[in-house]
This record gives structure tokens, sequence and C-alpha cells, in this order.
């Protein structure tokens, strides 16, 4: 049975058949997916990291992240053959995201395979998979959407390129305080990982666990020692590695560290097994 864990909903799974069981409940439910490599990692962006190392007193958080983004679409177009409109705040964080630069969106997956496979793949302790329900607490908005109601939050100029029915569509939205959506253009690395992003709409100084309601969010303990072996063999067997994940020579590249530890059996009797008596 689940545990009540600093007022979340967690389970500790030790074994490939409870992780799929487990995950098998919650796929095509509604639930987005997030593998972390270790258990006792918060959900934080990869800003909030940041700017907690770096960033000064959180007062200053919101400044240094317009001035950031600001910064990007000034010079983006210098190396990019096309870039966002300017109101398309979600796609225009997306495409810094997918580049390297710290920013507000969690990577997250609708596939809960695909997050096993990043819980993992490099994990040497307990790994964690995060579950976010979306619905009333954690809408699963559209692009347009998403952009037009950070556009408000962030105070950014709003753009006419969104449509006048989108602005008026968020702006009579009830601001959440998380949402779940892709940008209207995906790029390949989302299409093949099922990507979606969890996007906190104001506050970036906590973690995200702590903004939504219990019920809302959901905690896998994978104990890696003993899973970690026959998990990462039946993701592998279901074509879930770095090569199709990350499309292209460096997606190749990375699958072959697994690879170095994966082994090939040959069972010439499990053929026989299934056919008929």
């Amino acid at each position: 049975m689940p545990n009540i864990t600093n007022k979340l909903l967690e389970k500790e799974v030790r074994s490939w058949e409870e992780l799929r069981d487990s995950l098998e409940e919650l796929a095509n439910a509604g639930w987005a997916f997030r593998g972390q490599a270790n258990a006792s990692w918060q959900l934080e962006s990869s800003l909030t990291r940041y700017l907690k190392n770096f960033g000064g007193p959180p007062n200053e958080w919101f400044g240094r992240e317009k001035r950031s983004l600001h910064t990007f679409k000034r010079k983006a177009h210098i190396l990019l053959p096309r870039t966002p409109e300017e109101g398309e705040t979600l796609e225009w964080l997306a495409l810094m995201q997918h580049h390297g630069a710290p920013t507000r969106l969690l990577d997250f997956s609708w596939s809960p395979y695909v997050a096993a496979f990043f819980a993992l793949e490099k994990a040497t302790t307990d790994a964690a998979i995060w579950a976010i329900c979306s619905g009333q607490a954690v809408p699963n908005f559209r692009g347009f959407y998403i952009s037009a109601i950070l556009n408000r939050t962030m105070e950014l100029e709003q753009s006419k390129t969104l449509g006048s029915e989108f602005r008026q569509a968020a702006d009579a939205e009830k601001i959440p305080r998380c949402m779940i959506g892709e940008p209207v253009l995906m790029n390949q690395r989302m299409i093949t990982q099922a990507g979606t992003f969890l996007v906190p709409s104001a506050r970036i100084d906590t973690p995200i666990e702590f903004l939504l309601p219990r019920a809302s969010v959901f905690k896998l303990v994978l104990l890696t020692k003993s899973l970690r072996k026959d998990t990462m063999n039946r993701l592998y067997s279901m074509n879930i590695n770095n090569a199709a994940l990350f499309p292209g020579i460096d997606g190749l590249a990375r699958s072959l560290g697994f690879e170095l530890e994966y082994e090939w059996k040959v069972d010439p009797q499990a053929a026989g097994r299934l056919t008929p008596r």
C-alpha cells in the first residue's frame, strides 16, 4: 500500500513486475511522468536550481528570468533559420531548454516507460518516477493558452500573433499554479519521447510538488539495486533506449553505454514452449 510521506502519495517498488503493474495503472489515464536518478531530488526546474545556487535573493529571480528570455530572443535569430513568434513564450522557453538554457519548464513524458528509462539509466542510488495528474488542478492546455497565460504572469508584452481569441480565452482562465502542455510546434525529440512540459505559472522559488494538491502528485521510489538490471533489459527489448529517444548520431553514441552492460542470451527452447501440444 502507498504511504503518505511529507504529504505526498508515495510507493516503493522493488521489482520489474511491481513497476510494470504500477505504471499500467497510471498509463493512459491523464498522468504525465518524469524520471529522476535520485529519489531525494525534488521537482525543481533547471532555472530554480540555478537561481538557488547563483541567483541572489528570490525577489530578484523574476527579473533575471525575464532578462535571460529577452537576451535569447535578441540573439537567437543569428544562429537559427527560424525562431518563434514574439508572443509564443512556451515555444521560446522550449527552444531555450532544448539547447541547454535554464528555464522554468520541467520535462515530462506521457509514457511511463520513457520516464522509467530516464530514472534508471544512470542511477546509482534509489531513483524515482514522479507522476502528475492532469485535470482541474493541473490543466492540460494547448500551447497557445500556456503562452498567453505566461505572458500575463511574467508581465510580457501581449502579442497579436497569438490571435485575439486565444488571448481572450486565456485572460478568462483562472490562472492555475501549474499547467501541462506542449508547444504548438514540437521538435523531433519531444515527439519520440512522447514529451510534454510541466509549467509553473508564477512561482519559480518553490518545488512544484508543494504547489499542487496531494491527489495530483504520485511518487514511485525505485529501489535501484533490486530492479535496475531487469528493468533496463525489459526497456531495451521495448526499444526504449538513447538511440530511439534521441534521434541522430548523438543518441546512437549515448546508447552505447548500455551496450557495455547488456548481455545477449539465446534461449533455443523459447519457441518450443509456445508450440501447441
